[in-house]
């Protein structure tokens, strides 16, 4: 069980690195999706960086279990709220599927821990 934890932790905390990075530098798909979204432009830079601090604390979690659960549980927290967004701007399940699947797998992680 214990290498089942670390490798989905290690998969969370790339997805979240890689999706965080691209929010905080402005990368053109995250602008538009943000625009979609009507939301603003800030909050775009503060998602990513709310992603970047969940994935370093994932990271840091291999050696403190207790920063891979805060990770975890900020990023399950995050993932249901772009859940939300996707359903309050009538999203397609394909859209919102991928932010589900992240959400869950933090929750699992989470509770992984937790145990």
């Amino acid at each position: 069980m214990e290498i089942l934890t670390y490798v989905l932790q290690g998969i969370l905390a790339l997805m979240f690195l890689m999706a965080g990075f691209g929010k905080v530098t402005g990368f053109k798909m995250h602008v538009e999706a943000f625009n979609n979204w009507r939301l603003p432009q800030w909050f775009r830079i503060v998602t990513g960086l709310v992603e970047l601090t969940g994935a370093v604390l994932l990271i840091v979690g291999y050696w403190a279990s207790t920063s891979a659960m805060a990770g975890a549980l900020l990023l399950g927290i995050t993932g249901i709220g772009g859940i939300l967004t996707h359903i309050r701007v009538k999203d397609t399940f394909k859209d919102t599927a991928m932010i589900l699947f992240l959400a869950i797998l933090s929750f699992v992680l989470f509770f992984l821990y937790f145990s």
